[in-house]
């Protein structure tokens, strides 16, 4: 397997240091826009890790310039180091040039956050429009024929979540009424000083996009339907210490993915926000700070065009940086109900905590952008190995969940000796 990593940033930059632990791979090139910074993850690779069994993990990692934005670009990169796959490690505005990139180069695709959909009208039971992933979705057909993968959402939220939720269909429950993505977290970021500040744990662009957007709900007697954003609050029960949190709807892939192969009553995906989050986004959004659509402004050099999203995430911390700032654990889980192997009603949570202590220790990423990492490296080992195969464009939920959970189970580092649980409530 010869791997086209793009994107060095957080989630990147921590994929290439869990890989660097493994040895199903001959190639892993770490592509960005910024070279020193794919560089720089090159290198702090091979300064922290090596193979299993003394193998030179790090000398196959190499660095390389692409523009996101280009399709062409990506399949001259893919082209010129002969890549299998293209790992899509950015946010989901490049989803579709890397997509069509991998598919003109002959390489199999995968990412953690399908294309985006299009703002849709709050209109419970009414057309939703363009979906998360519809963009991808109508080129199924084309990569099926060409015997080629395309395996969108294979993060962590979307991902594994996606196959907590095939375990629970294939080996919990034989009846169900709600698959319920419950996302939550204790994390804390302090400045110098030790004033806690407001700095996101991923993506500010990408969280104002699922946050903003009318969430999407599906349920079997009326398939996807919108509701109001921040909709339908409850609070949920984090384990592990994290404790009590409010959720709310939010548009999220598990919504659109999990429908097209598991039979349930409902989906939804509820994530803990907090109120000041909320205040931030609904104040980002009355004064249009939320719009990627460009805007003129005066400039030293004089006008010059400008996203106001980008400007946004411009003012705030990379997420890749603040972890040595960053105290407490995020969870991602699942929440299903309905009835049981044995007929009786069952409600269960499938999780998986991470400690940011742990991650900085261990990996020197931050604990969020290491628990959305681990899962694509783990795909991407069962593919190599041809424990999931497959053609088309396919969730999670399409393929067997038994094996990724025992291979995210194993090889155990230290402190991480419970990497998924299961509570029945």
């Amino acid at each position: 397997m010869r791997v086209l990593m793009i994107g060095s940033g957080g989630v990147g930059d921590a994929a290439a240091r869990i890989a660097a632990e493994r040895d199903f791979f001959d190639l892993w090139v770490v592509a960005d826009h910024d070279v020193a910074r794919a560089e720089r993850t090159v290198r702090e690779v091979t300064q922290r890790h090596t193979a299993p069994g003394g193998a030179d993990g790090p000398a196959r990692f190499v660095a390389a310039q692409v523009d996101a934005s280009d399709a062409a670009a990506v399949t001259a990169l893919a082209r010129e180091h002969r890549a299998t796959h293209v790992f899509n490690a950015v946010d989901p505005r490049f989803v579709m040039p890397i997509f069509e990139g991998a598919r003109a180069a002959g390489a199999d695709y995968l990412d953690m956050a399908m294309s985006l959909s299009r703002r849709h009208p709050t209109d419970p039971y009414g057309t939703v429009g363009v979906k998360l992933g519809d963009e991808q979705f109508a080129h199924a057909a084309q990569w099926e024929a060409e015997g080629r993968l395309a395996l969108v959402g294979i993060g962590v939220e979307p991902g594994l979540s996606d196959v907590f939720a095939r375990y629970a269909s294939d080996h919990l429950f034989s009846e169900i009424d709600e698959l319920g993505t419950r996302d939550g977290a204790n994390l804390v970021v302090h400045d110098e000083a030790g004033t806690e500040i407001f700095a996101p744990s991923f993506s500010i662009w990408t969280t104002i996009e699922e946050c903003l957007n009318p969430p999407v709900v599906w349920e079997k007697d009326h398939g996807w339907f919108t509701t109001e954003p921040f909709s339908e609050p409850e609070v949920f029960e984090f384990p592990e210490g994290i404790g009590p949190v409010e959720c709310v709807n939010v548009e999220h892939e598990e919504v659109l993915l999990m429908p097209r192969w598991l039979d349930a009553k409902r989906v939804t995906f509820k994530y803990g926000l907090g109120d000041e989050f909320i205040g931030v986004l609904r104040t980002l959004h009355t004064l249009g700070l939320d719009r990627t659509e460009k805007v003129r402004v005066p400039s030293s050099s004089g006008p010059v065009d400008v996203s106001p999203r980008d400007v946004v995430a411009a003012c705030l911390p990379d997420p890749a940086t603040i972890g040595p700032q960053m105290t407490g654990k995020t969870c991602a889980g699942l929440w299903v109900t309905g009835t049981g192997k044995d007929g009786r009603p069952r409600r269960t949570y499938l999780y998986h905590v991470v400690d940011n202590e742990w991650s900085m220790q261990t990996y020197g990423a931050q604990c969020v952008v290491w628990q959305t990492a681990v899962n694509p490296v783990v795909a991407l080992e069962l593919l190599a190995r041809g424990t999931w195969a497959g053609a088309g464009v396919l969730g999670p939920e399409a393929f067997d969940a038994q094996p990724f959970l025992e291979l995210l189970a194993a090889p155990k580092p230290a402190g991480y000796e419970s990497p998924w649980g299961l509570e029945d409530r």
